[in-house]
């Protein structure tokens, strides 16, 4: 029963979170909806299913479990976004190291978005 709970508590956290990751620069919407599925595959079957169903998360879930890829829409999506938002942190922030440290983070996220396999 704790077990579950931890589980519960944490899918929904990391639903909050992905959702904020939407609309909030340098908070990532899709680690924290895969691991809200993650979560809730073990503790919810009506909030899993409601995330396998949900109309924004639904398709990009099914590709990443069945063929661990991601739509090749979405990734170049994710690539602009990334682009955008770490440009404007960059721009924002005044410590220099800050700036190097946000380059290096953008471009290993890069990379790692590069490296994903496609759907079509």
């Amino acid at each position: 029963m704790i077990k579950r709970s931890f589980y519960l508590v944490g899918g929904l956290l990391s639903l909050a979170l992905g959702t904020l990751g939407v609309v909030l620069p340098l908070l990532p919407t899709v680690p924290f909806i895969l691991l809200a599925a993650f979560c809730f595959a073990r503790s919810s079957q009506r909030l899993n299913d409601w995330l396998h169903e949900h109309p924004w998360f639904a398709q990009a879930l099914k590709d990443w479990e069945e063929k661990r890829a991601v739509n090749a829409r979405l990734k170049k999506r994710a690539f602009v976004v990334v682009l955008l938002s770490f440009s404007l942190s960059i721009a924002v922030v005044p410590l220099m190291w800050v700036k190097i440290m946000l380059a290096c983070m953008c471009c290993g996220l890069l990379w790692y978005l590069y490296r994903l396999p496609e759907t079509d």
